[in-house]
């Protein structure tokens, strides 16, 4: 008997009892479509994590923080109480948490392949004035590293030059601007805004600024406000920071750090900065945590698919008894007639493998259809507001994997029926009534 024919006659035996082969299959199918749909939720999401990290601008950016913790500046370390130093650095930002100054920023800009040095200056500014003469609120504003990681449905990203003024808007601000669908956004663009802020002592000041892009939302909140360039940001900073002829020193939270070829160079910078007392991170840094924990669980829930699979190879060893059972004269005259144990074995591990087959093909059919159907159901619908979102996710290979493994796990449910079926006596298996 040729491997062709084993395989037929396997076929055939498998659906010769239907019911008790649909429902040993349908244990195998809940198994590969819940190992489908995991896997693929887990390629989704990551695929749009990696599509974020990509978009969060400039793959050479480094973000600069101080290298102290901030528990102790808190007040949630337990440490002992230290003397006083009235010659110590402590730069400390409004929020009380350790900041960098200005002398920070400069050493920084000392280093080694260091292009840019943009510190994260946060404003208050009061209004923004259209071209109209309209006020609008401004309730807060976006920071100008951000703009790196604008989707933009006009325009472009500003200038980063000191004495550059522009802005880029939300598309949910174009009605100010007497724009009413966001396929007109580039109507904005070159049109000239004021913005007011407070100083120190209350006093209302004005920078004028040029729109020059329109951001869509991400799904990291990025584009929901305004943005003001470098140039403006830092202006108007200055106006919160003065009172009078008196403006305060700055401080900043974090430093975003441009270096040049940042592959190459990311070590040498990161332990200089460490010389330095500070902290480098990159986008991937910063974002690796948050994939490390949709892959763990996707794997826990992998875990409950292959515990369905493992439930369902007990019911293929039982299927395959049960027909080793039925069957025993059959076998007895396959052997009479000069069949082989090893191929008796073969022909009832193939239906085991027909089996975990089947199984595979329509749970991961289903699970596959489920996964894009609900993906297109979620974009299209409550989710449809945040752009290039994928909740899921087909990779040919992982569906290669999923079956091989099932298939795998099937072969080794059947190899005690298909053994005992190989070594049955011929003499024994024909008196068999």
């Amino acid at each position: 008997m040729r491997l062709l024919d084993i395989f037929r006659t396997a076929l055939a035996n498998t659906l010769r009892t239907k019911l008790r082969t649909f429902l040993t299959v349908t244990a195998v199918v809940i198994g590969a479509f819940t190992l489908t749909l995991t896997s693929g939720i887990g390629a989704g999401i990551n695929r749009y994590i990696d599509t974020q990290v990509d978009a969060m601008g400039d793959s050479n950016q480094v973000y600069v923080m101080p290298a102290q913790t901030t528990d102790a500046s808190l007040g949630f370390a337990a440490n002992e109480p230290e003397e006083y130093d009235p010659d110590a650095e402590n730069s400390m930002s409004e929020f009380g948490m350790p900041a960098l100054d200005e002398a920070d920023v400069e050493d920084i800009e000392s280093l080694d392949n260091v292009e840019l040095v943009d510190p994260m200056v946060f404003i208050s500014a009061e209004y923004l004035e259209t071209e109209d003469g309209t006020q609008y609120a401004l309730s807060s504003t976006g920071l100008p590293f951000e703009l790196s990681m604008v989707e933009y449905a006009a325009g472009g990203a500003p200038s980063t030059a000191d004495d550059v003024y522009e802005m880029v808007i939300p598309t949910t601000w174009l009605g100010a601007l007497d724009i009413d669908d966001v396929e007109k956004a580039d109507q904005a663009i070159g049109q000239t805004v004021v913005v007011g802020a407070q100083d120190l002592e209350g006093n209302t000041d004005t920078v004028e600024a040029e729109i020059v892009g329109v951001a869509e939302e991400t799904i990291t909140g990025t584009g929901t406000q305004p943005i003001p360039s470098h140039g403006l940001n830092q202006e108007i900073a200055e106006i919160n920071n003065t009172a009078g002829d008196t403006t305060l020193a700055s401080t900043y939270m974090q430093a975003v750090v441009t270096v040049e070829n940042l592959a190459d160079n990311e070590q040498q910078i990161k332990d200089d900065l460490a010389e330095m007392d500070m902290v480098g991170q990159t986008v991937e840094d910063q974002m690796g945590m948050i994939s490390g924990i949709i892959d763990a669980v996707t794997w826990v829930f992998n875990g409950f698919a292959l515990i369905a699979l493992l439930a369902a190879s007990f019911g293929i060893v039982n299927t395959l008894l049960i027909s080793v059972q039925e069957r025993t004269r059959q076998i007895g005259l396959y052997k009479a007639l000069g069949m082989t144990n090893g191929k008796v074995f073969t022909l009832f591990s193939t239906e085991a493998i027909v089996i975990g087959l089947l199984g595979s093909i329509i749970g991961i059919g289903l699970g596959a259809g489920v996964g894009v159907l609900g993906n297109s159901l979620l974009i299209n619908g409550p989710l449809d507001s945040v752009p290039g979102l994928s909740l899921f996710a087909i990779e040919p290979l992982a569906l290669l994997i999923i079956a091989a493994v099932i298939i795998l796990i099937a072969f080794l449910a059947g190899t005690l029926p298909a053994r005992r079926a190989a070594t049955k006596d011929p003499i024994e298996a024909l008196r068999h009534d």
